[in-house]
């Protein structure tokens, strides 16, 4: 007898294709209805930026924006280790009956940046940092585009409850930049006052051409641990370095040692990056100082080869140090960073899920699978320890066809993520692709 499902596969395949191009014309019209206010939303968003730990005007729009959606609302989460500091993060639930609970997270802070890029609607902002200085504010790694377009998905969803089974849980999260904003509203509660979600879901503004994404599966983007060292000597007459212990000489055999961990004892297969971004010591030419300052930034992948690594920095840096004749009591001192950020790791089978979607939804030219970079950010933290939470974290072009094409004729670089010229030259095809993109993955894992 023959196998029904022989005959049954090509039918179900049409039924499925059919139902998918239906949901997609629904996005698109609903998303064309929402498009000029999307864009006048993203605009204001964009001129009125806040830095990470007092985006109070920006969480203030989005819960307001949320709750006149009908979703239920709570705003001021977020518990930081660092004293004074006030949690601005935004959950906004939309319960549909039994499934399953997706969290979906937009990042809302700017940075301290001087916005160059001569748009109309430029960031003039200008307020003081936390250590009193006076500073710009801008946009400069499109979190104005991720806020704009999670609005305007929350409404596209909540108007296609219809299609669509579960909780849905959207995360406006403060303090990206800084790497303290996840770890902080995990910490006050986020899986304990809320569902804990069984899906995650996040998108970047990135220098892709717009209309198009990106994704890789597995790791994306690394974790990043800052370490300083403090190598310590023994002062003295520059004209008697005999008579000293020199932390200069001694800190620059450290930075060259410290290379060896990456050539040396760790497998080429496993990426990883110590890169020495800042050495202070000593204040005047004749002068041998007591002590050395070494800033390092450290990118891994796997939580083993970050270990590692840490442990390879300790050992170089005291054993460069005791070679040199350090005393003990005087050996170098190691310091992890408290803040940091976890590896974003998307999960594979749901990755392979949801790439099949993108296509389907944007069409298979503008769908590309990119290669994971070592640059950090920390939505990992929303997936716990070992990613017990499957992810999803997918990029979102913004330049124009145009510019990218004279970029690869040129050679010129296009400005980047954190550039003072980093904008959509015209938003509008980033926000439409970036909310038709996240409406369409939200449903796939929502559907009745």
């Amino acid at each position: 007898m023959p196998n029904k499902n022989f005959f049954w596969s090509p039918i179900c395949s049409l039924i499925l294709c059919v139902a998918a191009t239906a949901q997609t014309v629904k996005i698109d019209d609903l998303l064309t209805k929402e498009l000029a206010t999307l864009v006048t939303t993203y605009k204001s968003l964009h001129a009125n930026p806040e830095l990470s730990g007092r985006e109070e005007k920006t969480a203030a729009l989005v819960a307001k924006e949320l709750r006149s959606l009908g979703y239920e609302v709570t705003e001021r989460i977020g518990k930081y280790d660092a004293p004074g500091m006030a949690g601005y993060g935004v959950v906004a639930l939309m319960k549909n009956g039994a499934g399953p609970t997706v969290l979906v997270r937009a990042d809302m802070d700017g940075l301290p940046v001087e916005e160059k890029t001569g748009l109309p609607y430029a960031s003039k902002v200008k307020t003081k940092n936390d250590a009193g200085q006076d500073v710009n504010v801008m946009h400069a790694c499109g979190h104005d585009v991720h806020v704009a377009s999670l609005l305007t998905t929350a409404k596209l969803l909540a108007q296609m409850k219809d299609q669509w089974k579960g909780t849905l849980m959207l995360v406006a999260q403060p303090a990206e930049e800084t790497v303290m904003g996840a770890k902080a509203m995990v910490s006050d509660g986020l899986y304990t006052r809320f569902p804990k979600p069984d899906y995650l879901l996040g998108l970047h503004a990135m220098g892709g051409t717009a209309g198009t994404v990106g994704y890789a599966s597995g790791y994306f983007m690394a974790s990043a641990d800052m370490v300083d060292i403090t190598v310590r000597g023994i002062g003295g007459h520059g004209s008697r370095p005999e008579a000293t212990k020199d932390p200069v000489v001694i800190a620059a055999q450290i930075i060259l040692a410290l290379q060896t961990i990456i050539s040396r004892e760790n497998s080429p297969l496993d990426p990883a990056v110590v890169t020495v971004g800042a050495i202070h010591g000593g204040t005047k030419h004749n002068i041998i100082p007591d002590d050395v300052h070494l800033q390092l930034t450290v990118r891994t992948y796997k939580s083993e080869v970050r270990k590692n690594v840490l442990a390879a920095i300790e050992r170089i840096a005291k054993g460069v140090a005791l070679t040199a004749g350090v005393p003990a009591n005087l050996a170098p001192i190691i310091k992890v960073g408290a803040v940091n950020a976890p590896a974003t790791y998307n999960n594979p089978a749901l990755t392979a899920r949801l790439g099949s979607v993108l296509e389907k939804t944007l069409g298979t030219n503008n769908v590309t699978k990119v290669p994971p970079v070592m640059g950090s950010e920390d939505f990992g933290y929303f997936g716990l320890d070992d990613n017990q939470i499957p992810g999803f974290y997918f990029y979102v072009g913004v330049y124009s066809p145009a510019q990218v094409a004279e970029s690869l004729k040129t050679g010129t670089q296009l400005p980047s993520n954190h550039s003072s010229l980093f904008a959509p030259p015209d938003p509008e095809p980033t926000l439409r692709t970036a909310v038709k993109a996240m409406t369409a993955v939200v449903l796939d894992v929502m559907k009745k």
